[in-house]
């Protein structure tokens, strides 16, 4: 099972004139999942937020939604994106897509930055990290998301509850008056490279390193995903799958 919590589209940010290889690479991923039956829940965040109209839309495999709530070992996950706590979002729409368009800025400078450190063998730093630890107020704004996250979990009755939006890596009890949560978020693919797994009845903070993923599977024979989807994906039946979905 995939779980993706929200923002995987940065819609605010779209451009038609530039779409990657890579990023195609990761569309015929995910539809890879979805052809073999894997389970694929996309949750809405902000910046895919044209896509809430969609929400509860089930394709096969696929599912578009807000939220989810999950049984994991008898306990209940509640995942949601977390922009509904982020009074921008709701007041200021302009002034949060603004602050989006500085961050996308700071994190190009950062990356042709760490190019230069790496370069003479000195260790990444992390612009954006390092203005957080600054500013009291945005320790202040993620602590109080995180508690008022952990307050709503707890009182639907919740053990764990997953969030993201806030591009902080996190796993941790919180307690609040009316008892306590396993708080999480997933951080963020841009920078912090991190993701949440659920495996043997427990959580853990996947970190990317590009060490572990350099082994080439085309040398090895196997099939590339565009190979491997094309052998597999049905386009008749994929548009009856549509087709009822739609009626």
């Amino acid at each position: 099972m995939l779980v993706l919590n929200g923002d995987i589209i940065d819609v605010w940010q779209f451009s038609k004139r530039y779409w990657p290889e890579t990023h195609m690479k990761v569309v015929r991923k995910l539809m890879k999942f979805v052809v073999e039956g894997v389970p694929v829940y996309y949750l809405t965040g902000n910046h895919d937020e044209l896509l809430r109209k969609f929400a509860d839309m089930h394709l096969g495999a696929f599912h578009l939604q807000n939220k989810l709530i999950l049984e994991l070992d008898g306990k209940k996950a509640w995942f949601f994106h977390g922009d509904v706590f982020d009074v921008t979002m709701q007041h200021s729409k302009w002034l949060a897509k603004l602050g989006a368009v500085g961050y996308d800025t700071l994190i190009l400078i950062n990356s042709f930055v760490n190019w230069c450190l790496t370069s003479i063998g000195s260790e990444k730093m992390s612009f954006s990290k390092k203005i957080k630890a600054k500013f009291k107020d945005a320790v202040k704004f993620i602590n109080k998301f995180e508690y008022t996250a952990a307050e709503l979990a707890v009182e639907k009755g919740y053990q764990y509850v997953v969030c993201g939006h806030i591009h902080q890596p996190e796993m941790r009890t919180i307690t609040t008056e009316d008892g306590e949560v396993t708080y999480l978020n997933s951080g963020d693919w841009v920078e912090n490279l991190t993701a949440l797994e659920y495996y043997d009845k427990s959580w853990k903070i996947f970190k990317y390193d590009q060490k572990d993923f350099e082994k080439d599977e085309a040398e090895e024979g196997v099939l590339s995903d565009s190979e491997d989807l094309h052998s597999k994906l049905d386009i008749n039946t994929l548009l009856q799958k549509i087709k009822l979905e739609i009626a």
